[in-house]
């Protein structure tokens, strides 16, 4: 059985937010705009799911930020580990790829948002790399 045949869990650094993802993810999206980098410390390496593939397990610690007029965060308010972003209107959950456990199979494919990159590293992967999502799916 492959990683993409089993679900995969994941959770936030205390453990008092715990998931399962029983369907199948989109390969890793580093996105780079100023919101993922203010909330996660750096730049954010997501996967996407649809939401009916995503299974808590635990919650305790889970909340939730309207972080924008089109999207909701979610994080552990007691470790503060940056875990989900959604969408508004979509069926789907973004989830960071520093919470899942190994064997996920996945892979980083891309940059997103690298006209706000901050000024403090550079991306040296040789991955294909775009302003904004023009070009690219969401992240």
């Amino acid at each position: 059985m492959s990683a993409r045949d089993k679900p995969v869990q994941g959770a936030c650094l205390c453990g008092s937010v715990a998931f399962h993802i029983k369907g199948p993810m989109r390969d890793v999206i580093a996105c780079h705009c100023v919101e993922c980098r203010r909330q996660s410390g750096h730049y954010w390496a997501a996967t996407s799911v649809a939401e009916r593939d995503l299974e808590m397990v635990r919650q305790e610690g889970l909340r939730w930020y309207n972080a924008s007029e089109s999207v909701t965060r979610g994080f552990c308010e007691l470790c503060g580990s940056t875990l989900f972003y959604v969408p508004d209107g979509e069926a789907r959950v973004v989830v960071s790829a520093g919470a899942l456990k190994p064997g996920t199979g996945l892979r980083l494919t891309k940059h997103v948002f690298v006209a706000e990159q901050g000024d403090y590293y550079s991306i040296g992967d040789h991955l294909p790399v775009f302003e904004g999502f023009s070009g690219a799916e969401h992240a």
